[in-house]
């Protein structure tokens, strides 16, 4: 399965270990926002047990976005990117 994961954290140490967490799974794709594709539903459960011990829960907060092949295949981006089945995380 494919994600996409944005967040908002407020502390700088908390966003920088979840950015840390982030990068083991996927691609940074804006300061706030990865692609992490090719995951289990195993892993991606431990990625967001993980973030979720990191985060606060009551100022920080993580959405998760999960997209199909059918998804991948209309993502569209202006400016400077690549699309998500370029990065190597993502097959369509």
């Amino acid at each position: 399965m494919f994600y996409l994961v944005c967040f908002d954290i407020v502390e700088d140490r908390a966003r920088r270990r979840v950015a840390k967490v982030l990068e083991g799974h996927g691609v940074r794709v804006q300061k706030s926002v990865f692609e992490c594709g090719r995951m289990s539903e195993e892993r991606f459960l431990k990625m967001k047990t993980a973030l979720e011990e990191i985060i606060d829960a009551l100022d920080d907060s993580v959405r998760y976005y999960s997209l199909c092949r059918g998804c991948l295949k209309r993502v569209e981006f202006s400016g400077n990117g690549r699309p998500p089945w370029e990065t190597g995380h993502a097959e369509i």
